[in-house]
């Protein structure tokens, strides 16, 4: 059964290409993704010059050099120095993964529930919460934006 533009196979993530002679049968043809696109790739480089450094640096004992800065690389490759601000992602709820569509929906659900509109009639400490949480998400957004654009 031949499948049609946009459907996706068992085996393939990708979109089935229309028919063509090649292709009688409406399979995926040449399916697996390559190499880097297969789970989270995340950074190496730090690990690698971290471990270099390390044993450049503790001549002593190179080994445990090579460990110490694997370890430190690694932390840095894993973004645990970065702080939260620096993450737009956080802010709004997601992932580095989100797709656009479901960025704009969290701001869209982030920014109905802090407006500082709808806080016309509380109180002055929660509008001004609400108008610092709207400031956050609207900064995250543009971020957001102006990354993918990129």
């Amino acid at each position: 059964m031949p499948r049609g533009l946009g459907e996706r196979t068992a085996r393939c993530a990708r979109p089935v290409p229309p028919r063509d002679p090649q292709n009688k049968f409406g399979v995926a043809v040449n399916c697996a993704p390559p190499f880097y696109t297969r789970g989270p790739m995340k950074r190496w480089y730090g690990k690698l010059l971290g471990f270099f450094a390390g044993a450049a640096l503790l001549r002593s004992n190179p080994p445990l050099g090579a460990l110490i800065g694997l370890l430190i690389g690694h932390a840095f490759d894993s973004d645990w120095f970065r702080l939260r601000r620096d993450n737009p992602y956080g802010v709004l709820g997601l992932t580095d993964e989100a797709s656009d569509a479901e960025v704009d929906q969290a701001y869209r659900r982030l920014m109905s529930q802090y407006h500082p509109d709808r806080m016309a009639g509380a109180a002055d400490e929660l509008r001004r919460q609400a108008e610092t949480k709207a400031r956050e998400i609207n900064a995250a957004y543009d971020r957001i934006k102006t990354l993918r654009r990129k």
